[in-house]
């Protein structure tokens, strides 16, 4: 009795982390669109678990050592740089959104007011650091050697005609770094955390258009676990696509 008790005990407990999905995201919009969805997939048998995570290192260390199953918070230019000198075995999976990257600044109310000589932050990670200044040549400030791709750097500035200087600065730390820079090249989800407005407070910002979609990551084997085939549909769906429109405005574009 007490033998069939026990197997009765561990297929209860079996079952009831079956339908279990570990999450890492950052914040703001990646849990709380993971947040949205959560009480759907309940209704599917998928207890989705997010965990939060300020960072652009820690989620796919995460995912790695199998601290989380899944990470929602990086592009797929920024994983494959990522993986260059951390070859974790991660792979891309579904498109979610693109975050338009704004350029910000708190001494300059447009982009013709900034100074010559002026000190622009940006990310230092690779990908973001040549999307940084991609958008800064698009916006006319500044032009690239075209063979730098998107991995361009300072160094392949041919062209800056008011002598912008650049500040590269881990991309949590950009928002802060507003008080001491002219203006700083910003991720939307660190913009939206400070309460930044992408759409009316930005002197330049990225279109809809953007190669830089956010997705999904996982290990290879999770690609065919169906709890996690259920999650990509859900992004997917024709429900997350309306909360990321009347929710974001246009900040948060979604990408399918």
């Amino acid at each position: 009795m007490r033998k069939a008790i026990l197997l009765t005990a561990l297929v209860l407990t079996s079952s009831a982390s079956a339908g279990t999905l570990r999450v890492g995201a950052s914040p703001v919009p990646h849990a709380e669109i993971l947040n949205f969805v959560t009480p759907i997939l309940k209704k599917q048998g998928v207890r989705l678990v997010v965990r939060e995570f300020t960072d652009y290192v820690q989620p796919n260390l995460a995912l790695a050592d199998g601290s989380i199953d899944v990470n929602f918070f990086q592009h797929v230019p920024y994983l494959n740089e990522f993986q260059k000198n951390r070859p974790l075995g991660i792979v891309a999976s579904t498109k979610v959104h693109v975050e338009p990257m704004g350029l910000y600044s708190r001494r300059a109310k447009k982009l013709s007011a900034l100074p010559s000589g002026a000190t622009i932050a940006l990310p230092n990670d690779p990908s973001n650091s040549g999307r940084a200044l991609k958008l800064l040549e698009a916006a006319g400030l500044i032009k690239l050697d075209p063979k730098a791709g998107i991995n361009a750097t300072a160094l392949d500035v041919t062209s800056n005609p008011r002598r912008l200087k650049f500040r590269e600065l881990e991309a949590a730390q950009l928002p802060r770094a507003l008080a001491d820079v002219d203006a700083a090249v910003i991720n939307t989800n660190y913009a939206l955390e400070a309460k930044l407005d992408p759409l009316k407070g930005s002197l330049a910002l990225e279109d809809g258009r953007s190669p830089y979609a956010n997705v999904l990551a996982v290990k290879p084997a999770t690609l065919k676990n169906p709890d996690y085939v259920k999650l990509q549909k859900v992004l997917n769906s024709p429900e997350v696509k309306a909360f990321i429109l009347k929710k974001y405005r246009g900040a948060v574009v979604p990408a399918f």
